[in-house]
Parts: structure tokens; sequence; C-alpha cells
């Protein structure tokens, strides 16, 4: 793993890593995560749905806004309707461990959801790809969905993302704001706290012009718990 609290970047993701983290789990006797074969037959049905020679968005709504991790062209506010941003899934690694699980955003079905769209060069779309699936797709509690984006000063655009799977057993739907809170405020694992990860995507909701919401909300709670000021 990354040292703690540290920004990941595309050289965190190999598949020696992905093999590390697949025992590191059938050690704890948890969730088993995605099988090998499953996660390259996910991949290889999205790039063969990207035209050849074409290149490929990707619509960020967490952590993908502001550490994408990967290499992109251009990054442009967008907004996708549909579905809307919710910490909904449960967190053992990373930013929460097994005694003191956090929670990670998912996109739900409903409402709607600004965010990020970054662009892949078409003769870099494979490498990417195969980097978001090391990232986004060990443990299938993301499915990868072709939505339109409507992307500032480009329209509507056929953007990739990640939504929640809602059959996975880590997906935890609808969680009442002070019990979400509480398990933020507290959580923390190799890549930092769960809470870092809230304040900055809250950061760059700003950056994106928006100053109030469910996650400012939620950030206002989170802080009052942790006794950390605004």
């Amino acid at each position: 793993m990354p040292p703690l609290g540290r920004d990941l970047r595309r050289e965190d993701f190999t598949p020696e890593r992905v093999r590390r983290i697949a025992d590191a789990a059938a050690a704890r006797g948890g969730i088993p995560l995605m099988s090998e074969e499953a996660r390259r037959a996910s991949l290889k049905a999205i790039r063969e749905s990207v035209p050849a020679g074409s290149d490929a968005w990707v619509f960020g709504y967490g952590s993908l806004m502001w550490n994408p991790a990967i290499n992109v062209v251009e990054s442009r506010k967008a907004h996708v309707r549909g579905y809307h941003r919710m910490f909904c899934l449960t967190l053992h690694v990373g930013r929460g461990a097994p005694d003191m699980p956090g929670l990670m955003l998912g996109m739900d079905r409903g409402g709607s959801c600004t965010g990020v769209a970054h662009r892949i060069a078409a003769g870099e779309v494979e490498s990417e790809l195969s980097i978001l699936w090391m990232r986004e797709m060990l443990s299938g509690a993301y499915e990868p969905r072709w939505v339109n984006a409507d992307v500032e000063s480009q329209g509507r655009t056929r953007a990739l993302t990640f939504v929640i799977n809602r059959y996975h057993p880590r997906y935890e739907g609808a969680i009442d704001e002070h019990e979400a809170a509480r398990r933020i405020a507290g959580a923390v694992g190799p890549l930092g706290t769960n809470r870092d990860y809230l304040y900055r995507t809250v950061k760059h909701l700003a950056v994106l012009g928006i100053e109030d919401g469910p996650m400012h909300s939620l950030e206002a709670k989170v802080r009052q718990l942790a006794n950390e000021p605004n």
C-alpha cells in the first residue's frame, strides 16, 4: 500500500499489487474479491464498446475528481442525470479498517450528480482503462456503465462511470446522516482518514461551484464529531 495519506498514482496499480490485495482479503476471510477472469471480461466488454481511434471520457464523482491517477488530456465539469452521489459502501481497507469500517461514495439510482469528466486520448484508452479496472473493479462493488454527461463546453457526451452494485454485500443503501458522520469521523486506514476523503470531495465540489448540499451538511457533522475547525 502507498504511505499513509499519499495520493494514489498510476504506478500503484499493477497486477502484482492486485494479487497481494486478493491474497490479503482471502487471508482475512472476508468478502472475496472479484475473480481475475470476471474482471478481465468486464474490462474487455467496455474496451470493445469504445470505437477504434476514439478518445474515451470518464466521469468521476469522488476521488476520481481530484485524484484520477490516470493519464488524461483534459478535465471538465460535468453533470449526469439519473444518479446521485452517496456514501453507501462499507470500507474495511484503504481509509477504513475491519474493526472500524468507514464509508465510500457510490453513484446510486435517482437524482443527478455534478462531477468531473476526464478525457483519455485514443492511444491511451487501453492502458488507462486497465489501470482504472485495477482501481475500481477489485471487489465488484461497482458496475461500469456508459452514461450521458453534460460536459462543460462540450455538450452531451458519452462517459464511463462506476455506479454502485446494489447486490454487493458491502452496499448499505441510504445511511442515516448521523450514523454516516460517526463512521466517517472515526475511520482510518493505510490511505489516510475517511474524513479527509470527504473533506477533499467537498473542497473539489467548491471548485466546481457547488457550495451547499448533502456532502456539505455531512462534512459539518463530521468536523463537529472530530473536533476539527471548518
